[in-house]
């Protein structure tokens, strides 16, 4: 079996080594079955924000990255990273985070002292339509009609709420940090504000705040990731020009085989995500299942501490997953 070392080095050389540009296709074999287009949606992407798509997608199918959303009221904003290290001895090559509540300035500082430490940020955003937080994101109740009509004041209060965000990942691009924006997850479950309107809404919002991101404010740091429920439903795909990872998440406690398959049978060239889950199955049941996600990324608080210790340790030494001190530079 390859080791993680020779795993990590191959996939290092491969990326420094080559010179394909944004705008340029480069074909990656996926080692899962398929083949990636190792190419971003924003062919403006900046040049450290292909080099982590690129990194990404050479490692997909051989190695998962590590991945730990953090909690920011349990005493420290580490608690889930000290949490890990404690019992693994090393930290989560990715962290998550949530502009949530309006902290755009806290997760752009801790943005920055991850990407410093060497580590690879994933934000994603629990906001009502027009603010505030993850109660508001569940209970909001849109006029799609209104809202996706340029003039409205539904529309002005939705993209006042969306330049905040927007001016957050901008510090996050002048530092030259790209960022795996997922936003409006788990869309085909319908539980948020965003999939309540259906699947042709919901293409049209999420096209609609690529556009406005990528051309409007120029955020070319930005690797867009769409975020299925665990059923990735028919009918929801925005288009290859708008994302470039897709991903599915489910709290069932499996390697989300389910979810694997239909992502798969989509053939959109694409690296594939196990965006959140609760307890993380052993690299043995992933292998066994034949779902080496891009990353998983393992949710908050008591998601993590409900964790068997003795298989999250197992985890985070295994040759197929990549913590922090495994990332190249």
């Amino acid at each position: 079996m390859m080791s993680k070392v020779i795993a990590l080095a191959m996939a290092l050389v491969s990326a420094v080594s080559s010179s394909c540009s944004p705008r340029q296709s480069a074909s990656v074999q996926d080692t899962s079955g398929g083949t990636l287009q190792g190419v971003l949606s924003n062919p403006d992407a900046s040049e450290e924000t292909v080099r982590t798509y690129k990194y990404i997608c050479d490692s997909f199918g051989s190695v998962m990255l590590s991945c730990q959303q953090e909690s920011t009221w349990m005493g420290s904003p580490d608690y889930e990273m000290d949490y890990i290290y404690k019992n693994t001895g090393r930290y989560p090559a990715m962290r998550g985070l949530d502009f949530m509540n309006g902290d755009f300035d806290g997760v752009v500082k801790r943005s920055e002292e991850w990407h410093e430490k060497g580590g690879i940020v994933t934000i994603c955003w629990h906001t009502g339509i027009n603010g505030r937080g993850y109660r508001e994101s569940l209970d909001d109740i849109p006029d799609f009609d209104k809202l996706l009509t340029e003039g409205t004041d539904e529309y002005n209060g939705m993209i006042a709420n969306w330049d905040k965000a927007a001016d957050a990942l901008a510090k996050l691009r002048d530092e030259h940090i790209p960022v795996l924006w997922r936003p409006f997850h788990e869309f085909d479950g319908k539980w948020f504000w965003w999939g309540k309107g259906g699947n042709d809404n919901f293409i049209k919002l999420w096209r609609m705040q690529y556009d406005y991101f990528t051309h409007k404010k120029g955020l070319n740091n930005l690797i867009w990731v769409l975020g299925y429920s665990g059923d990735v439903k028919d009918g929801w795909y925005p288009g290859d020009a708008y994302c470039d990872v897709i991903g599915s998440d489910t709290y069932d406690n499996s390697t989300n085989l389910k979810a694997w398959k239909r992502l798969k049978s989509m053939d959109t060239g694409k690296p594939i995500a196990f965006h959140e889950c609760g307890n993380v199955p052993s690299v043995e049941k992933f292998e066994n299942d034949g779902d080496m996600w891009s990353w998983f990324m393992v949710w908050h608080t008591e998601y993590i501490t409900k964790n068997d210790t003795e298989n999250l340790k197992a985890v985070y030494n295994s040759d197929k997953v990549i913590t922090l001190d495994e990332l190249p530079e």
